[in-house]
């Protein structure tokens, strides 16, 4: 499984590694689940539907952050990803945590995936 990332989801990356120091190797740990189940259903993540684009867009809302010390899977962070099947790879497309947004940027994702 080959693992990339859009460019906005690096600066959205790099941003929060200021205030979550950890999450590299958070993440790192997310991409090994991932390998193992990348169409992971709930409850860690489940599919966005009704966007229009034949991939395979889900979204991670359960993920440990040892920077968030006491939140455990509830800490708050969000990642959107990829799945092409077809190709074995993952994209990841979005990292954000909660409070910051209300939801995913769905125009990122027709940007990037639109058919």
């Amino acid at each position: 499984m080959t693992f990339l990332e859009i460019f906005e989801f690096t600066r959205d990356l790099k941003r929060l590694k200021k205030r979550y120091p950890s999450i590299n190797e958070d993440l790192k740990v997310i991409q090994q689940l991932i390998e193992v189940n990348p169409n992971d259903s709930p409850p860690f993540g489940y599919r966005i539907n009704n966007l229009g684009v034949v991939t395979n867009i889900i979204k991670i809302k359960k993920i440990a952050c040892r920077s968030l010390k006491g939140f455990g899977v509830q800490s708050g962070l969000r990642i959107v990803y990829a799945y092409l099947e077809h190709e074995a790879k993952i994209v990841f497309i979005e990292i954000y945590h909660k409070n910051e947004k209300d939801s995913e940027d769905r125009p990122r994702k027709f940007q990037y995936f639109y058919p």
